[in-house]
């Protein structure tokens, strides 16, 4: 009697040898980058330092407690600048990012091989560069004072409104448009009546949200002289006034808090 042959189907391999093998080898480079980086960040490494940082983090820490709860009104009139600060600069930066963003949607750009590169540049350029950093160069340009920082968080904030407004334009419902323009509207009109009632509760939302986020950088651009109450916590912390320092924290913390509130109930409210 012949022998019935059998075909037995191959084990399934979730990838191939090669796949595995290219696998392992990106692990292998990931692993030998990390551990080049890392020499080479912590070359000047006093390790001595290290070791002894908790213990200094807790002698600083029993220096700030209590609170100098009488340095508060002292704080009122920085508040008000950071507040201001924020505002001020929310509100440049959106007058800014407007044109911005309708130039670089590709739906509203007069040209997008020439005058949408252009208004993609200013968007990163606006983004790469961190506040603090445009508060340096304006406190050199300027000179010290809110003025500086007004204008530091409103071109950090362009890139960021611009961004999000070009991208909502992009999004729209085109029928809406084509049915304004079939009308006989002329492009203002169409952009009036059938493309900002649209991107309008999109764009309040990301206003509300870069005012939150500029309340929390505002409050830091003092560090390098552009007033608020970062320059009350520079002045601080030269002096080593540990206690002052904690009522300085403890109102950011409450600033950023209730901003947070106000963003939440107004995006609430918008959207």
């Amino acid at each position: 009697m012949a022998e019935t042959s059998r075909s037995f189907p191959e084990s399934w391999r979730k990838r191939t040898p090669r796949a595995e093998l290219l696998i392992w080898v990106g692990w292998f480079a990931l692993v030998a980058l990390f551990t080049f980086c890392w020499q080479v960040m912590t070359q000047d490494t006093i390790w001595a330092f290290v070791t002894d940082a908790p213990t200094q983090a807790a002698d600083i820490g029993s220096r700030m407690i209590p609170p100098r709860w009488s340095y508060l009104p002292a704080l009122m009139e920085p508040l008000w600048d950071t507040i201001n600060m924020a505002t001020l600069g929310t509100l440049l930066a959106v007058i800014m990012a407007v044109p911005v963003a309708f130039l670089a949607a590709r739906n509203t750009t007069p040209s997008v091989r020439f005058i949408r590169p252009l208004a993609l540049l200013v968007i990163v350029s606006s983004r790469s560069i961190n506040a603090l950093i445009w508060a340096l160069l304006l406190v050199a340009i300027i000179g010290p004072g809110v003025s500086a920082g007004i204008v530091a968080i409103a071109l950090r904030s362009v890139g960021f409104v611009a961004k999000l407004l070009y991208e909502a334009i992009e999004e729209i419902d085109q029928n809406q448009v084509e049915a304004v323009a079939a009308t006989g509207a002329s492009t203002a009109q169409v952009i009036d009546y059938a493309i900002v009632p649209q991107v309008l509760p999109a764009f309040a939302g990301i206003c509300v949200f870069r005012w939150d986020i500029n309340i929390r950088e505002s409050a830091v651009l003092g560090l390098v002289g552009a007033g608020g109450l970062g320059l009350k916590l520079q002045d601080s912390l030269n002096v080593l006034a540990w206690p002052q320092v904690t009522v300085i924290f403890i109102l950011i913390l409450l600033t950023v808090l209730i901003s947070e509130w106000v963003s939440a109930r107004v995006r609430h409210a918008i959207i």
